[in-house]
């Protein structure tokens, strides 16, 4: 194969690939090299986005004392420290508040936004939190502070007492904003990063200073994103795939520590995003200093950094032991729940740092919507759940608050949190299972596992995942290309690490791959390679990747199913 034909077989495979993915013939060349023009909307279509802006140029131009309050996660990490740099960047020096997981919970507290109201703050700008927390909104409105709520999660017809809301989840958004509902809370807060400016430049601000580089700000547009698991299409993907490449400048202090601490030596990539940076920031919230992550990622001090970032490191080591632990005790749980649409589990003790971690690992291996609910010992329980496609979470827990089962709840459609009376943990799990039930079995009827690809073991080389790494990046709702590879032998199989699948197959061309199925041991697919193999032939389904260990890197097979040849 000459140059000219094996370019116009990878062209031929990327518009395959994203053409399966929802992309109309005639609009992939837009999709195979997203850009923030061809996908960025006028942010003046989302409601109260311009009295967002338009309230918080005044601050700037009167150096009120502002505070930016986010979650404890990597969105609201992320979101907060996106404000805080911009309106440094604006000469407005913003503090910022990050609630303790344990001793606050989610969202803003309104005992909290009081205090910040005494200690002289006049605007307080929630990111990533307070769509529904009429309360703690009622309070702040009641002291005469102006608050903005920059949120993603689902919303009620009724909306708290605010300054501007701006949410693309809101009921009363056009069809065009609501589109944007895949966003996370930092793609939010970037389009109000966008307005201000605007509003700003429309009074002359820049007139003798220089604009701040908002493009510099993907970085954390693409961090929040990857890691609070938005759908990667559209905006999304291209604010990932321009905020990579920020990334691989290493300019933002934190960031370039925080990749250092991961070992991270190559050019980031969305899963980095995923399972290497946002792990570690979570950590701090989840079971440390809930404000780690935007001291990190707002620091200009690269020994202060690097403290950070080995600190981090640490909290989620630890996390991995806590979650171990819960994830044991939760699984025994789930035998009496086979006929249940939702699994939900509880314990007295479990931290509520990891549970959410820890729905996410049920879901993936019952393939049901799981919720996990930690106990505390003044009769309530704090829980967390994780969704399957097709089924919307998030709706369903706000329905259950509405139905006074839950003391608090809200989320989106893949995520949701709540608090509920322990006393009321079967009425809940009875609701959810009605609710739910149609919605679960409709979408695990339509589960199947789609395949972009079929090859011999030959045509697996780092070429193809080069090719097939254009096409990203991949994440929910834009997944990574899955390819069958076959017919192969098994030369070798076995477990490495705690629970980790590792094989080399041989096809009938003569040449030879290495696959791995992570935390698989115990499932049917591993036994079946392990012990059933001898003298059968297989077609791998997975994942390839560039296993970069040896000499030269080679391609491998993150593996996900198999299936007899003969």
């Amino acid at each position: 194969m000459d140059l000219g034909e094996a370019q116009s077989l990878e062209n031929d495979i990327l518009s395959q690939l994203l053409i399966t993915r929802g992309v109309a013939q005639d609009d992939v060349g837009r999709h195979a090299a997203p850009t923030m023009r061809d996908f960025l909307p006028d942010p003046s279509e989302f409601r109260d986005m311009d009295q967002a802006a338009e309230r918080i140029a005044k601050a700037v131009l009167e150096k009120e004392q502002v505070t930016i309050y986010g979650d404890y996660d990597v969105d609201g990490a992320t979101s907060a420290a996106l404000l805080v740099e911009l309106l440094r960047n604006l000469g407005l020096e913003a503090s910022y508040y990050i609630p303790d997981r344990l001793l606050e919970g989610y969202g803003p507290s309104g005992e909290a936004l009081v205090k910040l109201s005494e200690a002289g703050s006049s605007l307080i700008v929630t990111v990533d939190c307070g769509a529904m927390a009429f309360e703690a909104l009622t309070m702040a409105r009641d002291v005469g502070l102006d608050v903005i709520v920059v949120d993603h999660h689902k919303c009620s017809a009724e909306l708290p007492p605010t300054a501007a809301l701006v949410n693309p989840n809101r009921l009363d958004e056009s069809d065009l904003a609501a589109s944007f509902g895949h966003l996370a809370a930092v793609g939010v807060a970037f389009l109000l990063g966008i307005a201000l400016v605007r509003t700003l430049r429309a009074k002359d601000y820049f007139q003798d200073r220089k604009e701040p580089n908002l493009m510099a700000l993907l970085d954390l547009v693409a961090l929040g994103t990857v890691a609070d698991v938005a759908a990667l299409h559209g905006l999304n993907r291209a604010f990932v795939s321009q905020g990579l490449k920020v990334l691989t400048r290493r300019d933002r202090i934190g960031m370039a520590a925080l990749m250092d601490a991961s070992r991270l030596k190559r050019a980031p990539q969305a899963s980095d995003l995923g399972f290497a940076l946002g792990p570690r920031i979570n950590a701090g919230g989840r079971i440390g200093e809930s404000t780690l992550g935007v001291r990190l990622l707002t620091t200009k001090d690269p020994e202060e950094a690097r403290e950070i970032s080995e600190q981090l490191s640490k909290l989620n080591e630890e996390r991995r032991a806590i979650e171990a632990e819960v994830q044991e005790a939760a699984e025994s749980q789930l035998a009496g729940q086979h006929n249940m649409a939702v699994h939900v589990v509880s314990g007295d003790g479990w931290h509520p740092g990891v549970i959410g971690i820890v729905a996410g690992r049920i879901k993936e291996k019952t393939g049901k919507p799981s919720i996990v609910i930690a106990n505390d010992s003044d009769g309530t329980g704090k829980g967390s759940g994780r969704s399957i496609s097709g089924v919307d979470l998030g709706a369903a827990i706000i329905a259950a608050r509405e139905q006074g089962l839950l003391v608090a709840g809200g989320g989106h459609a893949m995520a949701a949190g709540l608090t509920l009376p322990t006393e009321n943990l079967t009425a809940f799990i009875e609701f959810l299972d009605t609710r739910l039930a149609r919605d679960v079995d409709r979408a695990r009827a339509e589960q199947s596992m789609k395949l972009d690809l079929s090859l011999t073991p030959g045509g697996l080389t780092p070429d193809l995942v080069n090719t097939l790494e254009t096409a990203g990046p991949y994440g929910v709702g834009w997944p990574a290309p899955r390819v069958a590879v076959g017919p192969v032998r098994i030369v070798k199989a076995d477990i490495v690490g705690k629970d980790h699948l590792r094989i080399i197959a041989s096809g009938e061309d003569g040449r030879s791959f290495k696959g791995i199925a992570f935390r698989a041991a115990e499932t049917e697919l591993a036994q079946t390679l392990l012990h059933r193999s001898k003298g059968r032939r297989f077609h791998l389904a997975g994942r390839v990747k560039i296993d970069d260990w040896g000499p030269r890197p080679a391609a491998e097979l993150h593996l996900e199913d198999a299936a007899f040849a003969d």
